[in-house]
């Protein structure tokens, strides 16, 4: 793929193309692709859903062995052709749709999914200058970091099929704690701690 300074990155074994304007692929994360991945080996038939893509690289692997069809969002253009791009090196684009839109306007009425991965914004707009070498607008969470986290849940709550999850990516258990407190007919039933964040699993009361 041509682009603005493309980089390659693996990711538990796939290979992701990026660029300055796309969040740099965690090899932590790939933590909460694998966890994805064991949830569909008991999760309801239906597709997953990804939002806050990136370059797509969590949904991807998360899928890589449990096929299913899986949408990608994010609002960011230069984003999405790099989702399409990784599908389609990975082998995976049949199953993939690249959703170009704000996360609020993601989904269609009668949708429902499996799973949801969501990987918001988690950092507080007073630091993102301590993350200079990320794009500002791919960390910025709001004054608490979670104006974003709060969308996807927003979203995702109302989306899931009987017996679906959400599994969400955060900074810190505090954060993952302050929306325990504040979620509605959902209950976080795990976090578990990763080398650069926590990643929480929610489920319908």
């Amino acid at each position: 793929m041509s682009g603005l300074r493309t980089r390659m990155a693996t990711f538990g074994g796939l290979e992701i193309a990026y660029d300055d304007r796309v969040l740099r692929p965690r090899s932590w994360t790939e933590q909460q692709a694998r966890w994805a991945a064991d949830m569909l080996l008991t999760a309801p038939a239906g597709p997953v859903l990804e939002l806050y893509a990136g370059a797509g690289q969590i949904g991807l692997l998360a899928i890589l062995d449990r096929p299913r069809r899986l949408v990608s969002v994010d609002r960011s253009s230069v984003a999405c052709r790099y989702v399409r791009w990784n599908a389609l090196a990975a082998g995976l684009a049949d199953l993939v749709e690249v959703r170009e839109r704000d996360v609020s306007a993601a989904v269609e009425p009668g949708e429902r999914f499996a799973l949801v991965i969501a990987d918001p914004p988690w950092v507080p707009s007073s630091r993102t200058g301590d993350f200079a070498a990320d794009p500002p607008e791919a960390i910025d969470g709001g004054p608490d970091g979670l104006d974003s986290a709060r969308t996807c849940l927003e979203v995702a709550s109302t989306h899931l099929l009987p017996g679906g999850s959400i599994l969400l990516q955060l900074g810190s258990r505090t954060q993952a704690c302050t929306l325990s407190h504040e979620v509605r007919g959902l209950v976080m039933t795990e976090v578990r701690q990763g080398e650069g964040g926590v990643l929480a699993r929610l489920r319908p009361r």
